[in-house]
């Protein structure tokens, strides 16, 4: 009986075992390696605790096709809100080099690792200039000193990178941010892509003349505009762009795209699309 009972349980325990083993195959495969998955091409992650900002930042570096076997030089583009916007700008620009023929770019995605501000999401903060309404905005300028003094040193010496060609993407409030470093530092980038750029609590910041700089005019400055934003993003947005487009003396060489039907969220591969198409238009590719 004793025999008979344990047999019993064995064919009762197996199908529990093997639900079990299901389960822990199916767990593994959530936790998987990326490499398969070829649109981010070489990914490397690194970590930077930032003494200018006192917060770190995950580092997610995409490498060119066939980085490993050359010697050659590239743009980076570096990619705010990383941890959203790193996997499809990456990939999207990968699949865009087929048919658009934009240069091999190494792209840098700076992520929280979070969406929420109580787990360490400090977009708010970091991209944003001073705002009486928000006494959380207006880590901007420190978040700028984290990329010259900390991120391009770390990039542009272990990379190659070429400081002469930086780019710079971030959508809504990391648009702002795009547009804060064109304000206060005219030439730090030589192309800057601001995807809706979300000005709702301290416009009257950004219709400042920026500091006289040697770098004038050096910044391509492309603005995506979806048509169909929210009003409370499209309006301030629009006083932006009409001040700035009557402007006769731009510290930058502007261009506008409005982005036809989309929406705040919708926008972000459309303005990257426009803006490196406009980045890299004729005469302008081979400088």
């Amino acid at each position: 009986m004793a025999l008979l009972a344990d047999k019993l349980f064995v064919m009762k325990i197996k199908p529990l075992l093997a639900a079990l083993l299901l389960m822990m195959s199916s767990y593994l495969a959530l936790a998987a390696d990326t490499q398969f998955l070829q649109g981010l091409g070489d990914t490397q992650y690194r970590y930077i605790a930032s003494k200018h900002v006192g917060r770190g930042y995950h580092i997610y570096v995409s490498l060119p096709d066939g980085y490993g076997e050359s010697d050659e030089t590239y743009p980076t583009l570096y990619v705010l809100d990383g941890g959203e916007l790193f996997p499809m700008m990456a990939s999207y620009h990968r699949y865009l080099n087929f048919g658009e023929g934009f240069p091999e770019t190494i792209i840098v995605g700076i992520s929280y690792g979070s969406d929420d501000f109580d787990n360490g999401n400090f977009r708010s903060t970091d991209y944003t200039a001073p705002s009486n309404e928000r006494d959380f905005w207006g880590g901007a300028a420190r978040f700028k000193k984290f990329l010259t003094d900390e991120l391009f040193a770390m990039i542009e010496s272990e990379y190659r990178s070429r400081s002469d060609r930086r780019i710079v993407f971030g959508h809504s409030i990391g648009g702002q941010f795009v547009l804060f470093a064109a304000q206060t530092d005219p030439g730090l980038f030589w192309g800057a892509i601001a995807s809706n750029p979300a000005l709702h609590r301290n416009l009257d910041f950004y219709l400042q003349p920026p500091p006289k700089s040697d770098n004038n005019g050096r910044t391509r400055l492309f603005v995506g505009n979806a048509t169909n934003d929210d009003p409370r993003f499209l309006e301030p947005r629009t006083q932006w762009i009409e001040h700035w487009t009557n402007e006769e003396d731009k510290p930058w060489e502007l261009r506008v795209g409005n982005l036809e039907g989309h929406t705040h969220m919708s926008a972000p591969p459309a303005a990257y699309l426009e803006g490196m198409r406009w980045l890299y238009q004729k005469g302008v590719r081979a400088q």
